[in-house]
């Protein structure tokens, strides 16, 4: 493939940020091509076709080679999850998926199955009868299984076997039948010291929008 020939991806935007006077530098993560960073040039102008392009953003990008970065010619987006971006607890908790994936991805790695995940997680922060703690909870340990690095917890640990039995189904199922199934308040807070145990681990990162979720769900002093 020359330079000159357009190549499309489909993916989710992780973020998109001033670039200069008129442009924007966008992170994709592309199911062909893993995690990217390419540049929307004019995308800063109001008539731009590419003006509505933002974080959350799912769909096909066509994208053109240079010489060290690519250029987002078109994007025809697909799912922009407004109902995340209307809610404040919402948005913190999708914009700390993106900023997990942003930091585990990487280019020309397959990151399919990351770009699933993220995609179904997204869609569950909009369904009411799902609490996001669980999509959290969800999200983190299924990431670090994918990622390879999950050692899973037992008995011995203080875990229920009903929350061992919830672990073992995020790990074996595929992203597209996560969100399926609901637990007691007692199994999620296992879920939810389990993911948190095991993406520190992982990462040793300290992620800005989990701060910001952390600060929203504590109580006013």
């Amino acid at each position: 493939m020359s330079r000159s020939d357009p190549l499309t991806v489909t993916g989710l935007v992780l973020s998109s940020r001033p670039a200069g006077e008129f442009d924007r530098r966008i992170v994709l993560l592309t199911r062909e091509l893993g995690r990217i960073s390419c540049f929307a040039n004019g995308a800063r102008r109001l008539n731009s076709p590419l003006a509505s392009v933002d974080s959350f953003c799912f769909g096909t990008f066509s994208l053109r080679t240079g010489r060290s970065a690519y250029a987002v010619q078109e994007a025809r987006i697909t799912a922009r999850f407004t109902e995340v971006r209307q809610d404040i607890e919402a948005v913190c908790y999708g914009s700390y998926f993106l900023e997990v994936m942003d930091y585990v991805t990487r280019e020309n790695n397959d990151e399919s199955q990351l770009l699933l995940l993220l995609y179904q997680s997204l869609r569950a922060l909009q369904a009411e009868n799902i609490p996001n703690r669980l999509v959290r909870s969800v999200f983190e340990i299924k990431t670090v299984a994918l990622e390879g690095e999950y050692f899973p917890p037992g008995p011995e640990d203080g875990f229920l076997e009903a929350s061992l039995f919830a672990m073992r189904f995020i790990v074996e199922n595929p992203p597209a039948r996560l969100y399926t199934f609901r637990v007691s308040d007692e199994v999620l807070v296992q879920l939810e010291q389990a993911g948190h145990a095991l993406m520190q681990r992982m990462t040793g990162h300290t992620f800005s929008s989990l701060e910001m979720l952390e600060l929203l769900r504590s109580p006013l002093a």
